[in-house]
């Protein structure tokens, strides 16, 4: 009873043990097609403002060896939210009206922080499918548009019944709340909150309703759009819902996770008006500020509301920029991949080595650096070491590992191997300092040479595996395999034996050889 008493007193008139007492929040920071040197904390010479970025590089650790699994959208969300690498179960991205990539029994990051009594929220882009087949009228056919590889199914407004809710989302895979268009660039174009549109798609999309895009192309999938509807709405509506999300588990006993997936800078490239000749590196320089902008407001968002000493908060990008990232260079002489070669898609550096912060007040160190390899698989198992939550030893978390050692400064590495993967049969494997490039061509999205002469650049591929040396040649420029037949064989016994053995996550090692 005393000691009771004790307590009650302690946190009355000590209001950082009761802070301390709370369950820290989770914020996930993820944006969309953002390339490594798009960052001034990352770049010095980016063309880009990103003053919030910036800060929250000073105020925790920033990782300069991150990856995600994939060069595109769907698998590495996948792999963000499961600890799994993708490619164990699928390659490419869930398509318009595509179903879900999850297993009902997989165990999902929000689903384990459920368990452990979270709120869990995702805001934004998810593409990772639903069942739209469940609101799709029996009789409903699609029709086809377009010619040859163009050629797509557009299905109509009428073709579904928007009153039913949508299976198989967000809330059916850990999340307590949900809400964004799934995919800035794909039907339906309508709000989606929780498993229910907000309003009902009423007509075919029709980008000449649309102000003009300021980059690039449209990219947008045909097929049902409420009438309205405006793509530049898209980051304002998320940001300000993820602001009023956060603030209202202020005075919340329960401890939040929030997923919030960015729109952007993904195409369509379309920074606000507010934000036009706000960088030096066009339209899309200025969606970047754009999106730097939104994440100054989710971080005011927690310092406005208290919460900010006691949230884990995580930023990071599903992968390298896009193609347009080539013309960007010859005109503003700003390369969105720096000092990478390759793009979204690829397997060079460039196409999955993203921007990766941590701030964690009263463990990461402010202003610490990491030149350790990690990767966004490795999330799962650092929150679980964190809330000293025991992954299960089978079908969980397989490829996860555990970054808190890392975060506290007590080790120097914590994984020495990492395999990327866009589509089947491709992969490229970091093992110690040694890259292996399994496949005919590191690119995947497009090739220009214009762009390889102006950075010296070898004129031909091998057409062979490559190897590199990341310490001394992080750009990929000086294929070493003929030089180093061993060491590519050596790479290729490690990435077969990850593969096959279906895990690479250290716990799971252990207890085998136990």
């Amino acid at each position: 009873m005393l000691l009771k008493r004790f307590l009650i007193v302690s946190l009355c008139f000590c209001p950082w043990l009761a802070l301390k007492a709370k369950s820290p929040n989770i914020l996930i920071l993820y944006a969309d097609d953002l390339g490594f040197g798009d960052l001034q904390c990352y770049h010095s010479e980016s063309k880009i403002p990103t003053p919030n970025l910036n800060r929250l590089a000073s105020e925790g650790m920033r990782f300069t060896d991150g990856h995600s699994s994939s060069g595109i959208c769907t698998p590495s969300r996948y792999a963000l939210l499961t600890g799994r690498h993708h490619w164990r179960d699928f390659h490419g991205i869930v398509n318009a009206f595509g179903p879900s990539v999850f297993d009902a029994q997989r165990l999902t990051l929000p689903k384990m922080l459920q368990k452990a009594g979270y709120h869990t929220a995702a805001i934004g882009k998810w593409h990772l499918g639903w069942d739209w087949d469940a609101l799709k009228k029996p009789q409903a056919k699609a029709t086809e548009i377009g010619q040859g590889r163009r050629k797509k199914q557009q299905w109509g407004p009428d073709a579904f019944d928007w009153n039913l809710p949508i299976p198989d989302g967000p809330c059916a895979h850990g999340f307590d709340y949900y809400f964004g268009d799934t995919v800035i660039n794909f039907p339906p174009y309508c709000w989606i909150e929780n498993d229910r549109v907000v309003q009902a798609p009423d007509q075919l999309m029709d980008t000449a309703k649309w102000p003009r895009i300021k980059e690039g192309q449209w990219e947008c999938r045909p097929g049902p759009m409420v009438a309205g509807w405006n793509p530049y709405e898209n980051l304002p509506t998320t940001t300000q819902k993820g602001v009023d999300y956060i603030k209202s588990k202020a005075q919340s006993d329960q401890p939040f996770f929030l997923y919030f997936a960015f729109p952007s800078p993904h195409a369509p490239i379309i920074p606000n008006d507010q934000f036009d000749g706000k960088s030096g590196a066009g339209p899309y320089g200025d969606f970047v500020y754009e999106t730097d902008h939104s994440v100054g407001r989710l971080l005011g968002a927690l310092e406005e509301s208290g919460q900010a000493e006691n949230t884990l908060v995580i930023f990071t990008a599903d992968n390298g920029p896009e193609h347009y990232a080539y013309a960007r260079d010859e005109k503003f002489d700003h390369w969105s991949a720096h000092p990478f070669r390759g793009l979204k898609r690829d397997l060079y550096e460039g196409g999955h080595h993203v921007p990766f912060m941590v701030k964690y007040p009263g463990v990461v160190p402010p202003g610490s650096r990491c030149d350790a390899l990690v990767s966004q698989i490795d999330l799962m198992a650092t929150v679980a070491a964190i809330l000293k939550i025991e992954l299960p030893q089978k079908d969980a978390a397989e490829d996860s590992h555990n970054l808190l050692p890392l975060l506290k400064g007590k080790v120097d590495s914590v994984r020495t191997s990492h395999v990327h993967n866009t589509f089947k049969d491709a992969y490229a494997m970091r093992h110690e300092n040694w890259i292996l490039v399994e496949a005919q061509s590191g690119y995947v999205s497009r090739r220009d040479k214009n762009w390889e002469s102006k950075h010296e650049y070898p004129v031909t591929e091998s057409g062979e595996p490559k190897l590199f040396d990341y310490r001394s040649d992080p750009g990929q420029r000086k294929d070493l395999a003929k030089q180093h037949p061993d060491k590519v064989q050596e790479l290729r016994a490690v990435l077969k034996k990850i593969r096959q053995q279906g895990y690479s996550a250290p716990r799971l090692s252990n207890n085998e050889s136990e």
